[in-house]
């Protein structure tokens, strides 16, 4: 697998700034189904890394809740409403010199397929951005593949990497805390 550092620069902010977004909602969401799925991300305005596939356990959601928890220290407001099969989420966090404000809605089961969309707006505008729209779908395709372990994911563009070793990664967490500042 290529490491990280292969990732384009133009799509590494989007890829810091999803994550950013969707870290905070992380620690109250419910767990996926253990298995390999497939994520379809569009952010508006950005080019497509098109479907990713994330081999997952249970430690692999637990990691990125346990991150997740350690985001809300920079947030004011995060309230995670689930409801039969949707989940809502209102999250008002710092992010660098900015205040984001994210509502998100995701519908379906975490056991097969669900969607998602996210709206942040960032006051002042993070680097002349002052709203991101970001839609998702995800589903579960089964078992992982053979040569792979949780936390692997592959991006057509860019490869694959191993989100448990990049979370757990010192240089990955300080670039995530300059990402913030």
């Amino acid at each position: 697998m290529k490491p990280p550092a292969t990732v384009n620069t133009y799509r590494l902010p989007a890829m810091l700034l999803l994550a950013l977004a969707t870290g905070a909602q992380a620690a109250d969401m419910p767990k996926r189904k253990p298995g390999l799925w497939e994520i379809n991300t569009t952010m508006a305005g950005m080019p497509s890394v098109g479907p990713i596939q994330q081999c997952i356990d249970q430690n692999t959601d637990d990691l990125m809740q346990q991150q997740a928890r350690k985001e809300k220290s920079n947030c004011s407001a995060i309230d995670v409403k689930p409801s039969g099969n949707t989940v809502t989420v209102h999250s008002v966090c710092q992010v660098r010199n900015s205040t984001a404000t994210t509502d998100a809605t995701f519908v379906g089961a975490f056991d097969a397929a669900y969607k998602g969309t996210m709206i942040t707006r960032f006051n002042p505008p993070l680097e002349g951005m002052s709203e991101s729209r970001v839609t998702m779908e995800a589903r579960w395709l089964g078992a992982c593949k053979a040569n792979q372990k949780p936390g692997d994911v592959i991006m057509p563009t860019i490869g694959g990497m191993n989100l448990n070793q990049m979370m757990k990664d010192p240089k990955f967490r300080e670039m995530m805390k300059q990402q913030q500042k």
